[in-house]
């Protein structure tokens, strides 16, 4: 062998992907799924995270291998499972949220993929949007564009509107940023608001019973404690006849009113994008974080109608989905 072929092999040898390497000397290179809440929320976005992931050249079970661990609305479970993600020595740990602290926390070595999260500069989660640095990459969900957004829609479904409560988990620091993004939104449409903070599933009833005849709407934070909860805290919004507007799909499917935000498959897509990239060798710290470029507006018009609610034609056009 010429001694340049042999130094382009050996070039090559060097900028192959470790998981390729891993896969060769027999392991399956490994991604750890965090879930905040459970697997039958998470299965849209696990299903548009494997789907692309397959389109990418990994098949699970075969040239890769996923761990799911799911913490169902608990928090000190993140703590747990990110342990022994770094016991299992994954290769990529993929969450969201405020969940992603319990993993930054446990290793700086093992790539973070947050497949999103409010404000992860402000969280601490990345350095900057365009150079995280660190071992975290992922997509942010910009909260703080889509508040009054979510308020605006409130006003146009529920006639005469004045006063929304907030539902959030105030011990998740994404829910206090997103309160705090609200209040101020709310003031300028001119909208009194409360919060109730709601931190256990034990907390839900009565919060609605301190909410009585105090509110016309609910704006409910996103929070897996929310998704873990949702048939509850939808079948006491009904019977509050309180209309409720949500940042995710899932809990406008159980039975809440409207909701508006980031399209999260999509989210989880662009993610397994990311992972790609990790799992080729690209370091976390040279993967500028990104942001959605989907939004979705949902409608369940059967909770309209068991709200007495007319959903005006414009903003039935607008919708990407209406249930019913």
């Amino acid at each position: 062998m010429r001694r340049r072929e042999f130094m382009t092999l050996l070039g090559s040898a060097a900028a192959w992907p470790f998981a390729a390497r891993a896969q060769q000397a027999g392991k399956l290179p490994t991604v750890g799924i965090l879930g905040s809440s459970t697997q039958s929320s998470w299965a849209p976005w696990i299903a548009a995270f494997l789907k692309r992931l397959r389109e990418l050249g990994w098949n699970e079970g075969r040239t890769v291998a996923i761990e799911y661990r799911w913490a169902e609305g608990r928090e000190e479970r993140y703590t747990e499972i990110a342990a022994e993600f770094v016991r299992l020595k994954v290769d990529v740990i993929v969450t969201t949220g405020s969940s992603v602290l319990a993993p930054k926390q446990a290793t700086s070595v093992i790539p973070i993929v947050f497949a999103l999260a409010n404000d992860p500069v402000g969280s601490g989660y990345v350095a900057s949007l365009s150079r995280p640095g660190g071992n975290i990459t992922g997509l942010s969900v910009q909260t703080t564009d889509i508040a009054g957004k979510r308020l605006e829609l409130l006003r146009e479904v529920v006639p005469g509107l004045r006063r929304v409560a907030i539902l959030a988990n105030l011990s998740n620091p994404s829910n206090v940023l997103e309160a705090d993004e609200t209040r101020p939104a709310a003031r300028t449409l001119g909208l009194e608001v409360a919060t109730s903070d709601v931190r256990r599933a034990e907390d839900i009833a009565p919060a609605f019973e301190a909410l009585k005849n105090s509110a016309q709407a609910l704006y409910v934070c996103t929070d897996p404690l929310f998704a873990v909860t949702q048939i509850r805290v939808n079948t006491l919004a009904l019977s509050a006849r309180l209309p409720t507007i949500y940042g995710v799909r899932g809990n406008v499917a159980s039975g809440g009113l409207m909701s508006y935000g980031a399209n999260i498959p999509d989210m989880f897509r662009r993610a397994a994008e990311l992972v790609d990239k990790i799992l080729r060798g690209t370091k976390p710290a040279d993967i500028p974080v990104e942001q959605p470029t989907k939004f979705d507006l949902i409608i369940n018009l059967t909770t309209a109608n068991a709200l007495g609610l007319k959903i005006p034609p414009t903003l039935l056009a607008l919708a990407d989905e209406a249930i019913e």
